[in-house]
């Protein structure tokens, strides 16, 4: 919930381009849910039954919670979305992994848009509204990258490298997600033709243990 919060919050400064006088709430909404994030990581380590392996384990999670007191880096916050998605689909079917690919897309897709947008704005690039900061997220994502738009700042840049990089996990996902289905409807092919091949062999032992029964009880040799 916070962090649907905090995208709320960063949606409408960022695209509503607000002064520093009106984004007092959104920075305060944005505030208070780092503060939560914040709360949630210190309990899950004071918690923990070795500290030290958990916090070794978990340092991503602590960027999350520290480095977006720099303001380039807040973004990082929305990364707990794409967490909670994880641990919903972390250990269940292939239908919610794939739900969790698509919905983890459309989500990088958005807050990259935000932060291109949100860097880009006001310093000459070819990035200047909301459209056009999908429009790039979408191309780059999915690695065509036209080069109609693209980001002149450090911090533009470095959005891009992060939804390249988060694309081509998300493919990677994709593509490992289609091969099990693919291997598993095979090895359920292959298990239906033993099944089979078992019943026919035992039909045709059935037989011949009907035939010599008929012959013992006829007399022949």
């Amino acid at each position: 919930m916070a962090a649907v919060v905090f995208l709320i919050a960063y949606s409408v400064e960022v695209i509503g381009d607000l002064d520093d006088a009106a984004a007092v709430i959104p920075e305060a909404l944005m505030i208070v849910t780092w503060a939560v994030f914040l709360v949630d990581y210190s309990v899950n380590l004071v918690l923990a039954e070795r500290r030290g392996r958990w916090f070794l384990t978990h340092l991503f999670d602590l960027a999350i919670v520290v480095l977006p007191i720099l303001r380039p880096l807040r973004l990082l916050r929305l990364v707990t979305l794409l967490t909670i998605l994880q641990r919903t689909a972390g250990t269940a079917l292939r239908g919610r992994i794939i739900i969790y690919v698509v919905g983890a897309s459309v989500l990088l897709v958005y807050v990259a848009a935000l932060a291109v947008l949100d860097a880009e704005r006001g310093q000459g690039g070819s990035i200047q509204n909301l459209q056009e900061g999908l429009w790039w997220a979408f191309v780059t994502i999915t690695t065509v990258g036209y080069g109609d738009y693209y980001p002149i700042t450090a911090t533009g840049q470095i959005v891009a490298v992060g939804i390249m990089v988060g694309g081509i996990t998300l493919i990677g996902v994709v593509t490992a997600t289609f091969a099990s289905w693919i291997v598993e409807k095979v090895d359920a092919h292959s298990v239906r033709q033993q099944a089979a091949t078992r019943g026919q062999v035992e039909e045709l032992r059935e037989e011949i243990r009907a035939l010599r029964e008929l012959l013992a009880g006829s007399g022949a040799p």
